[in-house]
């Protein structure tokens, strides 16, 4: 793990167009060097190298790699709100293809690159700004949620709030997990298995023989 002494947040944000695509670039070239090479052999000189600038430019940016993973997880987390939340069929018996949708959308985000994604579960520090962007979105994410479990005729659990954001963080949590770790045949069976645990909770009291929850108003 790295040192706790060492400073993870960036040294400077860039204002004029042009820092901020050195910036990029930087960033860019370190998500390529860590998932190619390792985050121990990743080093600054590898990415520096790799973004086609100089390493004393790359540390008027980043103190040093640690930050730099950081910035990585803070783009990843930060990727707006839930885009198919305002198209989703909500009619009757559609319960089961809107949770399979928000889990969809938890896969894809994840499915392009697995080694840069363990890197950042195993090796990432969380900074300030790294837990203030996972708690933005996901404030972001169970509230969308929230109103589209209101709106749905066949949820019936009594407290949605509570069930939002368990279910985010259920969603999130095991599918950077499964998605760090495993082959293309256990992501499609955990995806198949967490649709139908959700959609087993969310149902609740408004199916017969139902002992979870009450229906809400």
């Amino acid at each position: 793990m790295p040192s706790a002494k060492r400073p993870v947040e960036p040294r400077r944000k860039p204002r004029q167009v042009r820092a901020e695509l050195t910036r990029d670039r930087i960033l860019t070239a370190a998500a390529h060097v860590f998932a190619e090479h390792g985050y121990a052999a990743g080093t600054t000189n590898r990415i520096a190298e790799r973004a086609r600038v100089s390493i004393g430019s790359l540390y008027q940016y980043f103190p040093n790699k640690d930050a730099i993973l950081a910035e990585l997880v803070i783009r990843h987390i930060d990727r707006g709100a839930w885009p198919q939340a305002d198209r989703l069929d909500l009619a009757p018996g559609t319960l089961e293809q809107v949770v399979r949708a928000l889990v969809r959308d938890a896969v894809d985000h994840h499915r392009d690159d697995p080694q840069l994604l363990q890197i950042m579960v195993q090796e990432a520090r969380f900074s300030g700004e790294v837990l203030d962007t996972i708690t933005r979105h996901g404030e972001r994410r169970i509230a969308q949620l929230r109103d589209v479990l209101a709106r749905h005729p066949d949820v019936g659990v009594a407290d949605l709030d509570t069930a939002a954001e368990l279910i985010v963080f259920t969603v999130e949590l095991n599918t950077h997990r499964v998605m760090a770790s495993s082959p293309t045949a256990a992501v499609e069976k955990f995806e198949t298995e967490l649709v139908d645990m959700v959609t087993r909770y969310l149902r609740g009291a408004a199916y017969p023989g139902s002992s979870i929850g009450h229906a809400h108003e």
